[in-house]
């Protein structure tokens, strides 16, 4: 009962935390306008079908605020193992994850743990991404079903900051799906972390807001 009431504390005060991101664009100088629709590509770490990354980035796009927009990448499969010799050819699969992620004004990206780390999938997308700019100064959120998956995190946080994406710290939470049973429907329609989501896109859709104010 401790516990669940700790964990009832910190969750509330984590979406207080997120749905306050409005009300700093104004803070911030950030005036929005019609023109400020913000596109998030989503990417999951696992190509298991009851992934509960996957389930967890269905359901934020199902819970985009108004002026965010979230597309799933599908293709993770389809990516050649990475090998340097023909990177050069630059493989359809990979041009188009690469076309992808330059179109997106941020990421959204949750990887499951193994052996103490992301997914080869995972790995295997972001190393193709390596030798172009793709993830240079990119708005990144990162997500997380399980609080156990620590390493996971910080194995995807060194990763994205290596390769120069700037992690929205205000957007990127762990969300304990991994053990609930809980399906995407019940994601979309759960209070709590229905709200802990849409906190998340609305703080990365700021951050996008706040870059493109920013004089060049």
């Amino acid at each position: 009962m401790l516990q669940s009431g700790i964990a009832a504390i910190v969750w509330r005060g984590r979406i207080t935390q997120l749905t306050r991101i409005a009300d700093l664009l104004g803070i911030m100088g950030v005036r929005e306008t019609s023109s400020d629709t913000v596109k998030f590509l989503a990417i999951s770490g696992s190509l298991r079908a009851a992934s509960h990354n996957s389930a967890l980035l269905r359901a934020m796009a199902r819970l985009a605020p108004d002026g965010a927009s979230v597309t799933l990448y599908r293709g993770l499969g389809d990516l050649p193992l990475f090998n340097p010799d023909i990177e050069a050819s630059d493989p359809a699969a990979v041009a188009d994850l690469r076309s992808r992620i330059v179109a997106a004004d941020a990421l959204l990206i949750a990887s499951p743990e193994y052996a103490h780390g992301i997914t080869g999938a995972m790995k295997n997308a972001l190393d193709w991404m390596v030798g172009c700019e793709a993830f240079v100064l990119k708005p990144v959120a990162l997500l997380n079903a399980s609080p156990r998956a620590v390493h996971a995190q910080a194995s995807l946080r060194e990763i994205v900051t290596m390769m120069s994406a700037q992690i929205v710290e205000p957007a990127s939470v762990t969300v304990p799906i991994l053990g609930s049973h809980l399906s995407e429907d019940q994601i979309v329609l759960h209070p709590e972390i229905a709200a802990t989501l849409r906190g998340a896109l609305l703080a990365l859709r700021a951050a996008v807001l706040a870059a493109r104010s920013q004089p060049e």
